[in-house]
């Protein structure tokens, strides 16, 4: 259906356009106006998008009518503190509007920062633009796939998640222009803002394999990474007989580079129980050429894959799939040109990635795409009032939720400091998490910095399989998420490190 017309549908037909300080105006008779030309059938699902980003497809409006540009001239006119009421304008209204602090993103960090910032700055002065209508807690992905988590229990509504009293703006960032501190949105708003806090995930590309995305289609290929395809996984997993159980990891960065291999170690545990895993042969063709970056974790994955018989085979990345055939094709990185091609009965696909487009299209981008920012202070290098925080942002360590997790307390002192022209104190060691699923009741928590060192918070040697790992992944871990990071109350495991560990790091 078409939005509603520009501003006038809100109006009355009395000549009073409002209340400034309790002084009624009056407008002069205008032409009626013409009514936002909006394309309803842009609406579809885009599967190169983050799955916690999917909302509405761009679509473009008309120049607003004068009389909005007046109404628009009038708020100028006026200094701030001095309201206008009694305007009721349609969600499609071209207007321009300003917040202290604005959020791009509603993932894990840019809730938990708005929360944060929230309680800075004050409801009011602080926006998240994000389209999606539901929010996914996408760690627990990993069991939704090998079918010990449902989907439902990883979502919640956006709107539940959003710190109550913040302006939860429900549309795609369309662009950035950090030199005149504005950002504008599909739907044509210009937004402005005095600081910057950047959140917006990383960009899936299942479309750069051939034959994909189309190949899920068929019943015997799925995806952990994403909304539409964590469930097909299971599907796969239970419809297996017999033949190749194939996992790949690609060429490029990652988010949760675990993933990959947690759910594969999952499929063997399951095929196990259903007694099929003789007929079996499971294959992990990673673009890597380690099984995992830290060595102390990949010890001890490596005695896993040889106890239970599974083949890896390193510098293997996928580009394409022929689901007619159930073949994986995979070229060697070693030897340009080589390609090598795998018959499967099931296969986990682990997609390309990276920096969101919006991103790579602005200035705040480094070289690569992803957002520049100082890795200790998560400042942005060029732009003071702009700070990032997550999957989309250039920092060299994993991605992952736990990551975030410790940014988020690094930044919020770090904002604290440069709203009293003061310089950033506190230092982000690189601290992320992976805790590596091994099977339905253990987990090996790895946890490190980034020079690629073990950071762990318990007194415990972590580098072993371990029970009470999993009950904390699959149990305790979601309820800080809901209830600790995205209300800014949890930044990470580290003032419990430090008291476990009596004050050493």
């Amino acid at each position: 259906m078409c939005c509603q017309v520009c501003l006038d549908q809100g109006l009355s037909s009395s000549r009073s356009v409002g209340v400034i300080n309790g002084k009624e105006l009056e407008r002069r008779p205008q032409p009626s106006p013409s009514p936002c030309s909006v394309d309803t059938n842009k609406c579809a699902t885009d599967w190169n998008l983050n799955p916690c980003q999917v909302g509405r497809s761009p679509y473009f409006l008309r120049k607003p009518h004068t009389r909005m540009s007046a109404m628009y001239r009038l708020k100028q006119c006026y200094p701030k503190g001095i309201s206008i009421s009694n305007l009721h304008t349609s969600s499609q209204a071209c207007a321009k509007e300003h917040f202290k602090m604005l959020v791009l993103g509603g993932g894990s960090g840019g809730i938990a920062m708005s929360a944060r910032m929230k309680r800075r700055f004050g409801a009011d002065n602080v926006a998240v633009v994000e389209p999606a209508e539901t929010h996914y807690y996408q760690p627990i992905w990993t069991l939704v796939g090998a079918g010990a988590k449902t989907l439902a229990s990883s979502g919640r509504p956006t709107a539940s998640v959003v710190p109550s009293g913040v302006k939860w703006v429900k549309s795609r960032v369309q662009e950035i222009n950090p030199g005149s501190n504005t950002v504008i949105t599909d739907d044509g708003k210009e937004i402005s803002y005095e600081y910057l806090i950047v959140a917006l995930g990383i960009q899936l590309h299942y479309e750069k394999i051939k034959g994909l995305p189309e190949a899920f289609d068929h019943p015997n290929i799925g995806s952990n990474y994403s909304i539409q395809t964590v469930e097909k996984t299971w599907i796969a997993l239970q419809n297996f007989k017999e033949g190749n159980a194939v996992f790949t990891f690609p060429n490029t960065p990652v988010k949760c580079a675990g993933a990959p291999q947690k759910i594969m170690y999952l499929a063997d545990s399951y095929l196990r129980k259903t007694g099929k895993r003789e007929k079996a042969k499971i294959i992990y063709n990673t673009s890597l050429p380690v099984l995992f970056g830290v060595k102390k974790y990949a010890d001890v994955l490596w005695e896993i894959v040889r106890s239970r018989n599974i083949q890896v085979n390193h510098r293997q990345n996928l580009i394409e799939v022929r689901a007619d055939q159930r073949e994986a094709v995979f070229e060697n990185l070693d030897n340009p040109g080589e390609t090598n091609v795998v018959q499967y009965e099931l296969l986990h696909v682990t997609p390309p990635m990276g920096p969101i487009q919006v991103i790579k299209s602005s200035s705040l981008a480094d070289e690569a795409g992803w957002l520049n920012v100082d890795k200790e202070s998560l400042q942005h290098k060029n732009y003071p009032n702009v700070f990032g925080i997550g999957d989309c942002t250039n920092l060299p360590t994993a991605k992952t939720a736990a990551a975030v997790a410790a940014q988020t307390a690094i930044l919020d002192r770090t904002i604290s400091k440069v709203l009293k022209n003061q310089k950033p104190d506190r230092k982000y060691d690189g601290y992320t998490s992976c805790p590596l699923v091994t099977s339905y009741s253990t987990v090996v928590l790895a946890e490190f910095d980034y020079t690629g060192q073990p950071l762990e918070t318990f007194p415990v040697n972590q580098g072993k399989e371990s029970r009470i790992m999993y009950h904390m992944k699959a149990d305790l871990m979601p309820h800080i998420y809901w209830q600790g990071l995205l209300k800014g109350f949890w930044g990470g495991p580290g003032p419990y490190r430090k008291l476990l560990h009596l004050g050493m790091k």
